[in-house]
C-alpha cells in the first residue's frame, strides 16, 4: 500500500499518541462493517486504517516510517509492514488485529467491551532493530562481527509451552479453544476475548516457574552478522528469525541491523565515490607537479597536476571508489580536488618580491577569468 499512514488516518505528521488514537477511532467508527454492512470500499479503508496505526501508535515503527517511508518495512522482498519493521504482529492489512485494540474503547457505552480474537494460542515475537557503528574502512572491506543483542529467547524449561514439565496446556471449557466469545448488544453482534483464557484459548494450569508462563525469558545472544562490501549509512541487514521469540511457541521475529558509517579523516564519501581534498601550494599550482596521494584501499597513486591548475578543480582516478553493494567487484571513482594554499605570514622581502611578479603579469594571460569579470562589469555598468 503506497498512501500515506497520517493522510489515512487524517492526522497531521506531528500529532501525539492520543491524536493519533481519536483520529483512528474516528475512522473505525465511520468504516465498521455493523454501519456499512457488505460495503467492501469500506472494508478496504478499515483494513487500510488498521496497518496505518499499527504502524504510528508504535514509537519504534513511527520512528522508521517517518525517517524512509514505506521502505522501513519492505526488507527482504517483503511487501508492507506484515512481512517485517519493527516489533512483530503489523498485521500486513489482513483483519482487523489494530482495531481491536481501541474497539472496546469505542463501543463499550454498549457493554461490549473488547471486541475481535485478542489472541491465538501462540503469537509472533517482536522484530528488534540493532544501530551498527562501522568504520570506512569496514564498509570498504566488508566485515564478520559478533553482536550481543539482548531479547527475549525460547524458555529452555518448558520449551516454549509456558506450562510445567510433565503437564500442558489445556483447552479453554468457556470458549472450547476458539480464544473470543460472542454477544448481542442490541443490533451489534460483537466478538470479545474470552474472559477465561484472555483469548488463547488455552489454559495453563501448572505455569512454567521458569518464564512464569510466557514461554520466553530474558537473554542476551551472540550472533554473527556478515557486513558486505559497500554498505553505507542507512544500509539495513534483515536477519530472519533472529528477533524476539514468539509467546506461546509462536515464530520467532526478525532483527534489523542499521548501518552507520563513521566519516573518515581524509576520505569523504557521497555514494560509491570518494572525494579527497588535496591541499596544493601556490607555486607547484602555478608550475605544475606531480604528487602521491592515498586511496581507500590502503595503497597510493601519483597523479600528474598540470600547471595553472586552479582551485577547487578536480582529477578523477576511475576504480578507485567503493565497492558498490551486490557487485563488490565493480568500484566507483575517486576525486582529488585541490585546495590551493595561499601563503601567510609573509616578511617583508617576500611581499615585494611578490608584488614585483604580479606587477610583471599580463591580466589577459596570465589572469583571464580576472580580466573577463571586470570586462564585463565594464559594459553592465555602461
Amino acid at each position: 500500500m503506497s498512501k500515506d499512514y497520517y493522510d489515512i488516518l487524517g492526522a497531521s505528521k506531528g500529532a501525539t499518541d492520543a491524536e493519533l488514537k481519536k483520529a483512528y477511532r474516528k475512522v473505525a467508527m465511520k468504516f465498521h462493517p455493523d454501519r456499512n454492512p457488505d460495503d467492501k470500499q469500506a472494508e478496504q479503508k478499515l483494513k487500510e486504517a488498521n496497518q496505518a496505526y499499527d504502524v504510528l501508535k508504535d514509537s519504534q515503527k513511527r520512528a522508521a516510517y517517518d525517517r524512509m517511508g514505506h521502505d522501513a518495512f519492505s526488507a527482504g522482498g517483503s511487501n508492507g509492514p506484515g512481512a517485517g519493521g519493527f516489533g512483530g504482529g503489523f498485521g500486513g492489512g489482513q483483519g482487523f488485529g489494530g482495531f481491536e485494540d481501541i474497539f472496546g474503547d469505542i463501543f463499550s457505552q454498549f457493554g461490549g467491551g473488547a471486541a475481535g480474537p485478542r489472541g491465538t494460542q501462540s503469537q509472533r515475537g517482536s522484530d528488534l532493530r540493532y544501530n551498527l557503528n562501522i568504520s570506512l574502512n569496514d564498509a570498504f572491506n566488508g566485515k564478520k562481527i559478533k553482536l550481543k543483542v539482548p531479547t527475549l529467547d525460547e524458555c529452555d524449561e518448558c520449551l516454549g509451552s509456558g506450562a510445567e514439565k510433565g503437564s500442558k496446556a489445556e483447552t479453554c471449557p468457556t470458549c472450547h479453544g476458539a480464544g473470543q466469545v460472542r454477544m448481542q448488544q442490541g443490533f451489534f453482534s460483537l466478538s470479545q476475548a474470552c474472559p477465561t483464557c484472555d483469548g488463547n484459548g488455552k489454559i495453563i494450569k501448572n505455569p512454567c516457574r521458569k518464564c512464569s508462563g510466557q514461554g520466553r525469558v530474558e537473554k542476551t545472544k551472540t550472533i554473527e552478522v556478515s557486513i558486505p562490501k559497500g554498505v553505507e549509512t542507512g544500509s539495513r541487514i534483515r536477519l530472519a528469525g533472529e528477533g524476539e521469540a514468539g509467546l506461546k511457541g509462536g515464530p520467532t521475529g526478525d532483527l534489523y541491523i542499521f548501518i552507520q558509517v563513521a566519516e573518515h579523516d581524509i576520505f569523504h564519501r557521497e555514494s560509491e565515490n570518494i572525494y579527497i581534498e588535496y591541499p596544493l601550494n601556490m607555486v607547484d599550482a602555478a608550475l605544475g607537479t606531480e604528487i602521491e596521494v592515498p586511496t581507500v584501499d590502503g595503497s597510493k597513486a601519483k597523479l600528474k597536476i598540470p600547471e595553472g591548475t586552479q582551485y577547487g578543480q578536480k582529477f578523477r582516478l576511475r576504480s578507485k571508489g567503493m565497492p558498490v553493494l551486490n557487485a563488490a567487484s565493480v568500484r566507483g571513482d575517486m576525486y582529488i580536488v585541490m585546495n590551493i594554499e595561499i601563503p601567510t605570514k609573509l616578511s617583508d622581502s617576500q611581499k615585494d618580491t611578490l608584488k614585483e611578479f604580479y606587477s610583471s603579469c599580463d591580466d589577459k594571460k596570465n589572469s583571464p577569468k580576472k580580466s573577463s569579470f571586470f570586462d564585463k562589469m565594464k559594459d553592465m555598468l555602461s
